[in-house]
């Protein structure tokens, strides 16, 4: 898409006048993504909210990040382009089903990956996403129980990895359940160097044929250590702008998804409703904006600050 680039002036002076700043995450637009102070997955955007000077934060990303970055600044205001920018993996975890659940273990720790609403991290002992998820999980003594919600198919590799027991929460992200193995597996014929690379939100097929799972920042990294390869790369098609940037050099195809899919990749809907007028938009009128009850933004800062602590 091509963009007007004096809407691109207008924000950058908007964004002066106001003391904001533009957080995005690696799925956005490429437009959103070049006018963004910092580009990041889940964990980084948490630590780059955690740490901002601003008055403004503009989340350009889905409506669970920006309520995160409202929880780590209540005295900040938080706008979104576009409230209509949510997660089907949130979505897929209501908080008074999860509640029955988690009375159903009172024993368990509780562990939430970030892509959750704020009522679900309030009930929450420690939040993860999936740059840290296995050093959280790590960090909970053996003998302990734990119930982990939302995402499922990140819970599985976490126990395949750690060998901890934990009860999973039946919840996923379609975006990352879109992968089609057979066409995956035809595409690496077509490209036996390839190598697969995968988010571990998809499912246990397509993780099987990856040679590196990992976190959005941990699949540009691996791509930036091994530049001179080709990738089939599993996950959100928009994280290619960022890896293209780093490294021009690597060959990068997006794993195929299902033949009813309207699109040869794997898309989110949802992030890709902000666009870089709405960015404008919330910026000048300075709404959307981001609210959370007092009371559920107390109890759900606990759990956000512990990861931040053991992430560092």
């Amino acid at each position: 898409m091509v963009y007007n680039v004096g809407i691109k002036e207008k924000i950058a002076r908007l964004k002066k006048q106001k003391n904001a700043v533009i957080l995005a995450h690696y799925y956005q637009d490429e437009a959103i993504q070049e006018i963004a102070d910092y580009v990041g997955d889940s964990l980084g955007l948490s630590q780059k909210a955690a740490a901002t000077k601003a008055d403004i934060i503009v989340f350009a990303g889905v409506h669970f990040m920006a309520e995160t970055a409202k929880i780590l600044n209540p005295e900040k205001k938080v706008v979104l382009p576009d409230m209509t920018a949510g997660c089907s993996l949130a979505d897929s975890c209501p908080p008074d089903a999860f509640r029955k659940l988690k009375e159903a273990h009172p024993d368990h720790t509780v562990i939430t990956y970030v892509n959750c609403s704020a009522e679900i991290k309030a009930m929450t002992d420690i939040v993860c996403t999936s740059s840290n998820a296995l050093k959280i999980v790590n960090s909970i003594p053996e003998n302990q129980p734990i119930l982990f919600a939302p995402d499922k198919n990140l819970g599985k590799y976490i126990i395949k990895e750690t060998g901890r027991d934990m009860v999973l929460w039946d919840g996923s992200c379609i975006v990352h359940e879109a992968f089609c193995i057979d066409k995956l597996l035809d595409l690496y014929k077509k490209h036996p160097g390839a190598v697969i690379i995968a988010h571990p939100e998809s499912e246990e097929h397509i993780l099987k044929t990856a040679r590196y799972i990992g976190s959005t920042a941990g699949m540009i990294q691996y791509v930036k250590d091994h530049p001179d390869s080709t990738f089939i790369v599993a996950t959100e098609v928009g994280i290619l702008h960022k890896m293209k940037e780093e490294v021009p050099e690597a060959v990068l195809i997006p794993a195929p998804v299902e033949e009813d899919n309207t699109c040869a990749c794997s898309e989110c809907g949802y992030m890709k409703v902000n666009t870089l007028q709405k960015l404008y938009n919330c910026l000048e009128k300075e709404s959307p904006s981001i609210e959370v009850d007092p009371v559920i933004r107390e109890r759900a800062l606990l759990p956000i600050q512990r990861m931040l602590t053991l992430s560092k």
